[in-house]
């Protein structure tokens, strides 16, 4: 049993020492929670409810924090995937609900897995998700200066069970000032994709890991036989082609762990239930 989460990137430009070392803890507490309710829960039930830990944290952008988008408005976006069963569903620019990744999860046993804007809304409305302003102050102020300050940051967490079953969930709240409607990676094999192989989530700008595939890239090619290192720096080394800013976290069926990222830092942390390792 092992657990990896990310939380987006860290700018030591925009971001100080304090906000560094908070994210530090706070990526180990939800490290060390995740891993704990991974001894009695699936991978697929410990992805969630790590991302929603991570979404209920102010510290990053997803959840509660979200960035606001160009017409003042918070459209989020999450997804979940069982490598078992290779089913994905997630939601797209949805509003008004404190965890996305929830919602996501809800909606594995649809036929329609993954869901948009006022669609995904009312799925979340009538399974009794009540609606939730995910707003903070800090948010509105870097809206109002045009997101001066704006981070590429999506939240994710990669888990692999007793039973050797591994799953992903990734969520974001989008770049910040973007085109409303914009579609960022995370709902898309680009950005969260899972088999019985490997399972991967990635973060940075969405357009560049659409471009590059990321996610689905690394996946296939650790299940066609490369070792996941070979598999991460073969997609990487493409990302470079585009000068792609992406970073992900990934576990193979064999419990290798693993990490990269193209213009660092990406905030990560990672549990096997003795040691950690966290981002510095």
């Amino acid at each position: 049993m092992k657990i990896i989460i990310h939380g987006g990137f860290f700018s030591e430009s925009d971001q100080s020492h304090e906000v560094k070392t908070a994210k530090q803890n706070s990526l180990k507490e939800i490290a060390q929670k995740s891993f704990v309710y991974l001894q009695s829960h699936s991978a697929f039930d410990t992805a969630a409810y790590a991302v929603s830990l991570l979404e209920d944290d102010p510290l990053y952008n997803a959840g509660i924090g979200s960035q606001i988008q160009s017409d003042g408005i918070i459209r989020m976006s999450a997804a979940i995937m069982n490598g078992d069963t290779q089913r994905l569903s997630g939601v797209i620019n949805i509003e008004e609900v404190k965890n996305p990744v929830f919602v996501a999860k809800g909606l594995i046993g649809e036929d329609d897995r993954v869901l948009g804007g006022l669609g995904a809304k009312q799925y979340a409305t009538n399974h009794g998700f009540e609606n939730f302003s995910t707003e903070i102050p800090q948010r509105r102020r870097e809206y109002e200066a045009k997101l001066e300050n704006g981070g590429k940051g999506t939240v994710g967490c990669v888990a692999i069970d007793k039973e050797g079953k591994l799953a992903v969930a990734t969520s974001t709240g989008g770049k910040g000032f973007e085109i409303p409607g914009r579609i960022s990676d995370s709902a898309t094999v680009a950005g969260n994709y899972a088999n019985n192989f490997c399972a991967v989530s990635c973060t940075g700008v969405g357009e560049d890991i659409v471009s590059n595939a990321t996610a689905a890239k690394i996946v296939t090619r650790v299940t066609d036989g490369m070792s996941l290192e070979e598999a991460f720096e073969k997609t990487f080394e493409e990302l470079k082609m585009i000068d792609g800013f992406a970073g992900a976290i990934a576990i193979d069926h064999n419990g290798n762990l693993f990490h990269k990222d193209s213009y660092p830092t990406m905030v990560f942390a990672s549990f096997d239930g003795t040691s950690f390792e966290v981002f510095s």
